[in-house]
């Protein structure tokens, strides 16, 4: 097939330095398809994101594993991801190098660190290292996603970066699904997962960078401190701290937590097999509700979708503490609202720090940006089965408003400056 965007570039009539010219149907048509894979591609690759906490229920019960090893399968991607987040931000990696290919080689890494899963003591410190380095490799899949996405649009972002986060969010749900319909056996889930990531590797190498694309030659420093000196991506970084003071958390733990809800209902089987297929759903859902706010804050604001977002997310955490243990119907209704709201804000953080940014330092500033949001969530995911230990999983869904109300008061400072 050739290559579209390639004939665009060399042909002076369409290629213009205004939004306006990537209407052009040659263009077009090579956005739509590099976004529509790119999509895929991080639904793929991502699906890794969330195999021990699709499958420490199961691997339990063939492998006594304390509750110090079951945190750690789930924080040790999360501290992997911070690790391979700031190695790539201190090297530039998404701002010098050919994007597509960086991101097919660590997706096929971090394929093969998760299988081999399959053959070391489920729960033993060889298993809670390999996951630590899918987290590292997927650190060259989701941010240097990001970067290719930017690239297609100035205009647009919020809805491509929307697309882009709404795969990550399908991608990160889908062990859920497959440890629902692969039953018991954990290992189904680990290998379905790796051969999605395989997929990825392949597809990646089908899309195009897009005519808003930039590379640097070399890394430069102020890639690195734009992130304070510039007040509207510091505070950019503050609303995403706040975010991600709550996603993860929720994210990793709200299978056990539904589970918990449930048995004071049902039997604990039949509360763990809802759970299962509950939590696909609400982390699912954010895959619709991404794109959809994206196109909303491109034309109401970013910032003001991300304020909407995690008012609403932060209400639902503090109506599921009040409502735990009650009525299994109203719980799934509130976790399914939580589920929508909680994820379609992270998006566009991410389009504010491109739009602050110089476009050869974008890659760079948002890898750094994930790299500081998972580094405190690497905190919250590991405390959080200690915080539930201790004080009953309602105090910790209630503690996980702190995060969105601390994210509004950033982004409200935000808007304000551009409100004047």
């Amino acid at each position: 097939m050739p290559n579209l965007l390639s004939q665009a570039k060399s042909n002076p009539l369409i290629m213009t330095n205004t939004d306006n010219q990537l209407n052009d149907a040659t263009i077009s048509i090579a956005r739509v398809r590099s976004i529509s894979l790119l999509i895929i591609a991080e639904i793929a690759a991502m699906s890794l994101w969330f195999v021990s906490a699709a499958i420490l229920g199961d691997m339990a019960r063939e492998a006594e594993l304390s509750d110090g090893a079951r945190a750690a399968m789930s924080a040790a991607v999360q501290g992997g991801f911070v690790i391979g987040a700031i190695l790539s931000a201190l090297t530039g990696l998404a701002d010098r190098f050919e994007p597509r290919y960086v991101l097919s080689v660590f997706a096929l890494l971090a394929a093969i660190a998760n299988a081999l899963l399959l053959v070391v003591t489920p729960g033993s410190l060889e298993a809670i290292l390999l996951r630590g380095l899918t987290g590292a490799f997927l650190a060259g899949v989701y941010p240097v996603g990001m970067k290719i996405a930017v690239g297609w649009s100035q205009r647009h972002r919020g809805l491509l970066v929307g697309l882009l986060v709404g795969g990550l969010t399908l991608g990160s749900a889908a062990p859920h699904l497959l440890s629902y319909l692969g039953g018991a056996d954990w290992r189904i889930t680990v290998s379905a997962a790796s051969i999605l990531a395989i997929v990825a590797a392949i597809v990646i190498l089908k899309t195009e960078n897009g005519p808003y694309h930039r590379k640097q030659t070399r890394f430069e420093m102020t890639a690195l401190t734009d992130a304070w000196t510039n007040v509207s991506i510091r505070r950019a970084y503050g609303g995403y701290l706040g975010h991600m003071w709550e996603l993860y958390s929720m994210w990793a733990w709200i299978g056990l937590a539904l589970a918990a809800s449930f048995a004071y209902q049902i039997p604990q089987p039949e509360a763990d097999n809802l759970a299962k297929l509950i939590t696909f759903i609400v982390i699912g859902l954010g895959a619709i509700s991404c794109p959809l706010a994206g196109y909303v804050a491109d034309r109401v604001g970013k910032a003001e979708l991300t304020i909407i977002a995690m008012a609403i997310s932060g209400l639902c955490a503090i109506l599921f503490a009040l409502t735990f243990g009650g009525s299994i119907w109203l719980t799934i209704v509130i976790a399914i609202v939580w589920g929508i709201f909680i994820i379609p804000d992270s998006a566009q953080f991410s389009a504010l720090v491109a739009d602050y940014s110089d476009a050869d330092k974008a890659g760079t500033l948002m890898t750094l940006q994930t790299a500081l949001g998972f580094a405190l969530t690497t905190v919250t995911v590991q405390l959080s089965p200690w915080v539930a230990s201790k004080a009953g999983w309602p105090v910790l869904m209630a503690l996980l408003a702190l995060g969105p109300a601390f994210g509004i008061y950033a982004m409200w400072q935000l808007q304000r400056k551009y409100a004047h």
